[in-house]
């Protein structure tokens, strides 16, 4: 059985990812609104995977026989100034949900919780992946532009990501 310090850790990563798949589906609305299908598209994927980590911590901590505590999930921002603006925005999200996997990591190897801190790994590698993918979507907004043809064939690449189900 995991700590109580630990279930609450784990408790507020569900409540996070709750949250992060929220925001996605905020963001995906945003740009279907403004005209992006591609990356509503793209969003919306996210609001899969976000479901999915939350289902996985969630089963882990059942796993463990600890107690699960859903808190109530903060409304997310609905106006973004650009979509260059709204990937930026999923790039600080996305770098504190890093920093909180991060620090449940440390509490896993502080209270020598070696399965959680096993368990943990994923999300470590996952949340590279998630990072660097926003950070060369920026890039290439950056290169494109918000607006203009290079915008509209970077959109049409977004519209083909494809959910798959995390092992």
């Amino acid at each position: 059985m995991i700590s109580d310090k630990m279930t609450a850790a784990l408790n507020r990563q569900i409540n996070a990812e709750l949250y992060s798949s929220y925001l996605y589906l905020s963001m995906s609305a945003y740009a279907a609104e403004s005209g992006y299908p591609g990356a509503a598209n793209w969003f919306f994927i996210q609001v899969k995977e976000e479901m999915a980590h939350a289902q996985r911590t969630y089963d882990y901590v059942c796993s463990q026989d600890a107690h699960i505590e859903l808190e109530v999930i903060d409304k997310p921002p609905t106006q973004f100034e650009s979509l260059k603006h709204v990937f930026e925005e999923t790039l600080k999200h996305e770098r504190k949900v890093t920093a909180m996997v991060n620090d449940m990591v440390g509490l896993a190897q502080a209270e020598k919780d070696h399965g959680t801190y096993n368990f943990l790994l994923w999300f470590v590698d996952e949340q590279i992946e998630e990072e660097e993918n926003v950070r060369d979507l920026i890039a290439q907004l950056k290169l494109a532009g918000d607006v203009g043809p290079g915008a509209m064939m970077l959109d049409k690449e977004l519209r083909a990501r494809v959910f798959t189900t995390p092992v």
